[in-house]
């Protein structure tokens, strides 16, 4: 059993189906916007360090780290928003479940629109949505559900991220929340009280996984080399300034001179026994090329790989392709993305609508699906063909809303006017 079952099995509602406590239970704290900044002087040593505290269950300077990394790496933040993305980007809904028997359709239509109607209502969902989306990257985001009371009936009335820096795993790798109470063991989660977001699900230790974690190396790697470009940069890139002074020149002329030189921006400088004079001599070029630029491309098209499952839809630099291959790539990280609509809807339909659903109807009552609305790919002439095909050859029966939908066409209001078939 990996850890994410583990996790899962430990939000189950117990015996007898016990409420959570009305009301919010961790309080903003000064310290969660407080950050120790751990990719500073960042070395090899360092992140491992960092990385077996995590395996211990402290996570607060990995967290940390993984936030620095995508702050700090502009490629890194565009691949991983370009994955967090292509899910938050998607509009939600939430459909029956249409595994239920007829005969109970109508519960589960009821269920469904109350869910939506809650859900809807909450200012903060999609924030929370948000939040959860950073599980993909850092293996696990939690958020805490607020529950309202109101004739003797427990009511959502908000969901809350809870501050990365505030998670920890005990001995057994359950997370656990850091509260003042609590500041070093922290309180264990409850079930139907917060939502426990895991994507990148694993055996072995829970901190382990993730896709940041993953990056890590190779973030450490650029960030090396690209200090060692600036480097290079300054030192054989910039124009050396050299003053000529007279043999008679005193000490205290030739620190004049010197201090003049130091103060035009660099220590590039020099100064030699003639008669004073200022030149700018650039530095010479040679033919061959630093292997910095190489170095972090290869670098980034490791995170692609890692994030993306590809690099053609963010690598466009010379011949790196056709648009044959361009298009597999594309269609690899359209399977990526079907596994991420997957795990979230997995992850609100357990933590989110089957309390919501158990607490108004019952233990009984079908649990409705939270669904994102998924692009469709091809033309609208391909899906225009499609639903020909199917309806008027093979019989289908194709429900009308979701072609007029999938169409992009809205339905007609009574009474409008609308074009007329030619159809026989």
């Amino acid at each position: 059993m990996n850890w994410t079952q583990r996790i899962i099995n430990s939000l189950r509602p117990p015996a007898g189906n016990a409420k959570p406590r009305p009301g919010r239970l961790l309080q903003p704290r000064t310290e969660d916007s407080w950050r120790d900044y751990p990719s500073s002087n960042l070395s090899p040593k360092k992140l491992m360090s960092i990385l077996r505290e995590a395996d211990a269950g402290a996570l607060s300077s990995a967290m940390q780290l993984y936030e620095e990394m995508e702050e700090k790496d502009a490629h890194l933040y565009a691949v991983a928003n370009t994955r967090r993305l292509a899910v938050t980007g998607l509009e939600w809904s939430i459909q029956p479940d249409p595994r239920v028997p007829a005969d109970r359709s109508a519960l589960a239509d009821e269920t469904a629109r109350h869910c939506r109607e809650v859900l809807t209502r909450l200012d903060g969902f999609d924030d929370a949505l948000q939040h959860l989306s950073l599980a993909t990257g850092r293996n696990i985001a939690v958020a805490e559900l607020v529950w309202g009371q109101s004739a003797n009936r427990l009511t959502l009335i908000d969901v809350v991220p809870v501050d990365f820096t505030r998670l920890v795993f005990d001995d057994l790798d359950q997370p656990r929340i850091l509260t003042d109470e609590e500041p070093i063991e922290g309180i264990a989660i409850e079930p139907n009280k917060f939502v426990v977001h895991a994507p990148q699900c694993t055996t072995g230790h829970a901190a382990r996984g993730g896709l940041l974690r993953v990056t890590a190396l190779v973030y450490l790697a650029k960030n090396l080399a690209l200090k060692d470009w600036m480097i290079f940069a300054e030192v054989f890139g910039m124009p050396v300034r050299i003053a000529r002074y007279e043999p008679s020149a005193s000490p205290e002329e030739k620190r004049e001179l010197l201090n003049m030189l130091e103060s035009l921006g660099s220590n590039a400088a020099g100064i030699f026994s003639r008669a004073v004079d200022l030149q700018i001599v650039e530095s010479s070029r040679s033919g061959k090329t630093p292997p910095f630029e190489t170095l972090i491309d290869f670098l980034n098209r490791e995170m692609s790989k890692a994030w993306l499952g590809q690099t053609l839809t963010t690598d466009t630099t010379g011949s790196k392709g056709t648009f044959a291959a361009s298009s597999v790539h594309d269609r690899v990280r359209r399977d990526i993305l079907i596994d991420d609509l997957r795990k979230e809807a997995r992850t609100i339909r357990r933590n989110i609508l089957t309390p919501l659903v158990r607490f108004r109807f019952g233990a009984a009552a079908p649990i409705p699906n939270f669904v994102r609305r998924l692009g469709k790919t091809g033309s609208v002439r391909e899906l225009a063909e499609l639903l020909s095909v199917a309806v008027n050859e093979l019989g289908a029966r194709v429900p009308r809303d979701w072609a007029h939908e999938s169409l992009g066409i809205p339905v007609a209001a009574d009474g409008t006017a609308i074009l007329e078939s030619n159809a026989s």
